[in-house]
């Protein structure tokens, strides 16, 4: 898989992928520009009328619940039944679950619409199956990666979903497989929404890559490479947001072969 990774990263910069994005308000402009660096074309839609048929033009979906109100929640489950039926991939991002019962109620709705993908930090991951009393601090996470392991492995066999456990070690789990990503840096905790932008850019390659394990280890092998990477020449969360950015639009095939630490079991 390790050979196939750049592959993929190739193939999202050069068909430029459209991604849908119902996201939090916080994260907009982030997640844009983190899909425009690595390639692919964004487009933020949530308007009832409309999400729909947009989920017909684009070739994949990211959900962010972020902030969530009662309009948004309607334009996200039309939106996640519109590409279950067009069978388009689409990604749930379930920031702060377990903090509300709204945003679990929420949850429970987009989960039944079977989402392709699931990315969240341990606690969250945690949270979604209730196999922890782990607390939410905020989005932050309070629980290590490993932690959350059985609960990934639970949301895939529910759901079918592959689920990214995203940390200090970034954990994939899929039917057959568990890879672990151990690139970033701890800089990364310090600038608000790299997570949410890390699940608009898995968006971009399930998209195009069929094997979505691979899809999303390509993701975030380049996503956390690159953080890695910018945070050797910034000063702080504010110059390494610039240069993530900038890293994620010029990182060549060199520097991420030999930036990038991954293992199978």
């Amino acid at each position: 898989m390790d050979k196939q990774l750049w592959k993929h990263i190739q193939a999202v910069r050069q068909t430029s992928p459209l991604v849908h994005n119902i996201t939090n308000f916080v994260v907009m402009n982030n997640t844009a520009n983190a899909l425009l660096a690595v390639g692919a074309s964004p487009i933020m839609a949530h308007a009832h009328s409309e999400v729909e048929e947009m989920v017909g033009i684009c070739q994949s979906l990211v959900i962010n619940i972020g902030t969530l109100d009662e309009y948004f929640v309607t334009s996200m489950l039309l939106a996640a039944k519109k590409a279950n039926e067009l069978q388009k991939p689409w990604l749930l991002d379930p920031v702060g679950s377990g903090a509300t019962s709204y945003r679990n109620t929420v949850l429970s709705q987009l989960l039944e619409c079977k989402p392709t993908v699931v990315r969240g930090n341990a606690s969250e991951i945690l949270a979604l199956t209730k196999a922890n009393n782990t607390t939410i601090k905020g989005v932050d996470s309070t629980a290590q990666s490993n932690e959350a392991l059985e609960a990934a492995r639970f949301i895939n066999s529910k759901y079918g979903a592959v689920v990214c456990i995203s940390g200090e070690t970034d954990i994939i789990v899929s039917q057959d497989q568990t890879i672990y990503l151990n690139n970033g840096n701890a800089l990364m905790t310090k600038v608000t929404g790299l997570g949410c932008s890390a699940s608009a850019v898995i968006g971009a390659f399930i998209a195009i890559v069929e094997n979505t394990t691979e899809a999303v280890a390509a993701a975030m092998a380049l996503f956390s490479i690159c953080g890695e990477l910018a945070a050797k020449h910034s000063q702080g969360p504010g110059t390494l947001q610039v240069n993530l950015l900038d890293t994620l639009h010029t990182i060549t095939e060199e520097e991420f072969t030999t930036t990038l630490n991954i293992k199978h079991a």
